[in-house]
């Protein structure tokens, strides 16, 4: 099958407008600032971003393409393969940031990739995923973010959502603090199997449920009453997010070694954030509870089979 790069970029700028107007509809209150800008090294991209809305905090929803003659040393090291061969890349990659520390932080990004040298088959795949940081979790909407990860996976195989959920777990796992950025959800990368078409409407299936997954769970916790004591917990917990995105995400750190735009790459990060030297929650209090229970590799759907 050909491999359809524009059907990808298609999707992408689609998936990118429809989350940025679901996202400023429910908020109600900001509009999206768009953002265009070029790579002098080639390609560009449309950054969105709400900030101080009357639910979220600040929401940016990118859409990028790079592309290039060589790949820098550090993408080549453990792919000889990709050596000598000019490179495209494009993606939407999102994170929204909630006012209320009730309502969950989320992440999600698909993602293509391709590489090509004249007379030699091209080298490509698709990854991407979401993930969920509460900091007030509840079991329900746990169960509810597991529950649509994996009805996007069902018709792609009975192991889909267990083998990507693993890799999820795996992958936002600071190892530095022995423990995980959030509950998880799904991870996946280097797909190119059984073939394109296949492949590609994975990666849809998972761009299509990320809404789904996330905006009921807005709904039922951003209005319930916070204070202080939330607030600065909030702050606390989102320094974790900031040290995973600085230490070991791959796309923040591919971004920033080709050349990428700075500002659009940071957006993921939260607009108030602090750390607090040798904090401990008190033990049996709610903010315990976050590391005690819900920061676990757990299997949501196993251990609640009904609810």
């Amino acid at each position: 099958m050909t491999v359809d790069v524009q059907a990808v970029k298609d999707y992408l700028t689609d998936l990118q407008a429809r989350i940025t107007s679901a996202v400023q509809e429910f908020d109600g209150s900001e509009a999206f600032q768009a953002d265009e800008w070029q790579r002098t090294e080639g390609g560009g991209g449309r950054s969105m971003v709400l900030r101080e809305g009357a639910v979220f905090e600040q929401a940016g929803v990118n859409f990028s393409e790079v592309f290039g003659s060589n790949l820098p040393a550090s993408a080549t090291a453990h792919r000889p393969e990709l050596a000598g061969r000019g490179f495209r890349a494009m993606g939407v990659s999102l994170v929204i940031h909630p006012d209320n520390p009730y309502v969950p932080t989320s992440h999600a990004n698909v993602r293509f990739f391709i590489a090509e040298k004249p007379g030699e088959e091209p080298i490509w795949w698709f990854g991407g995923g979401f993930d969920l940081t509460p900091y007030y979790a509840e079991v329900e909407d746990c169960l509810h973010w597991h529950r649509v990860a994996h009805s996007a996976c069902e018709p792609f195989g009975d192991t889909v959502y267990s083998d990507y959920k693993r890799w999820c777990d795996d992958y936002f796992f600071l190892r530095h603090r022995g423990e995980p950025r959030g509950i998880g959800g799904l991870f996946f990368d280097d797909l190119n199997q059984p073939d394109f078409g296949q492949a590609f409407a994975f990666m849809r299936s998972v761009g299509d449920h990320y809404l789904p997954a996330y905006m009921p769970i807005v709904e039922r916790r951003k209005d319930r009453p916070f204070g202080e004591r939330e607030k600065k917990f909030q702050w606390y917990r989102r320094g974790r997010y900031v040290e995973f995105n600085l230490v070991y995400d791959r796309g923040t750190l591919f971004g920033l070694q080709s050349g990428g735009r700075t500002e659009s790459i940071l957006m993921s990060l939260p607009p108030v954030v602090n750390w607090r030297y040798n904090y401990r929650p008190e033990n049996g209090s709610p903010e315990a509870e976050l590391t005690e229970y819900y920061l676990q590799a757990r299997n949501w759907l196993g251990e609640h089979p009904d609810g």
